[in-house]
């Protein structure tokens, strides 16, 4: 019985990062075939969905459920679009900034997550579901709010070509004014795409100009991970 309690928390722990491995292996194509505001949405459908298996799996009486939710809350949140699509509707003078927004929140959202999870909070026999399933009400306000925002510029003019498309949108997310010089950067941008080979993660590997960079990244990460960060 002990046992098999172990080998289900270590599950409930890990399918959360297998999620977001298959997540992130698929965001280069999905944001290409679709555009980053779509999969947004999407992603927030998923989590939403996550969120209300995970809160009703008490009334269920499956853990099932739970290993299920953990699996698309990583599918959801490990496809690196929040930043890329906040960096990219952002002004050039606030992109910066804008960027270093997303680890900021996901670190008050993490130290939020462990606060509320205390026992005299919502960490409590009666009250965990609600804890678990409070993951969805974020992505229901960006679900209900991001419909109003326009696609990304950068996405409009350098995958579908669509240069009317990026500047009504510019205009809509940075107001009137002359906004030539931004199209300009997007265009260059585009040209040196062309003349750039996209490598695959065997290439990558395999690529010996990248050798120590990729070994560092590795150590890196495998730190972080055996720090214990995941477990918490």
């Amino acid at each position: 019985q002990q046992d098999n309690l172990l080998f289900l928390w270590s599950i409930t722990v890990s399918i959360f990062g297998i999620g977001g491995l298959l997540g992130s292996s698929g965001s280069r194509y999905l944001t290409v075939k679709f555009g980053k505001k779509k999969c947004l949405l999407c992603n927030n459908v998923l989590m939403i969905v996550a969120a209300s298996l995970m809160g009703c799996s008490k009334i269920s009486q499956s853990f099932e459920m739970i290993l299920v939710g953990r699996f698309m809350c990583g599918l959801s949140l490990c496809v690196p679009l929040h930043h890329q699509y906040v960096g990219e509707i952002s002004p050039k003078k606030l992109r910066g900034f804008a960027n270093s927004t997303s680890s900021f929140f996901w670190t008050l959202g993490k130290a939020m997550g462990q606060i509320t999870g205390q026992r005299e909070l919502l960490g409590s026999q009666a009250l965990w579901p609600v804890l678990m399933a409070s993951c969805g009400l974020p992505a229901l306000v960006q679900l209900l709010t991001l419909p109003f925002f326009p696609e990304s510029p950068p996405y409009l003019l350098m995958h579908k070509g669509d240069q009317e498309g990026c500047k009504k949108a510019i205009r809509q997310l940075w107001g009137e004014g002359q906004h030539q010089a931004e199209i300009d950067d997007i265009m260059k941008e585009k040209a040196t795409m062309k003349n750039t080979k996209i490598l695959s993660v065997l290439e990558l590997v395999k690529e010996p100009a990248f050798r120590w960079q990729l070994y560092m990244i590795v150590i890196l990460t495998a730190t972080i991970q055996l720090c214990g960060i995941n477990a918490v």
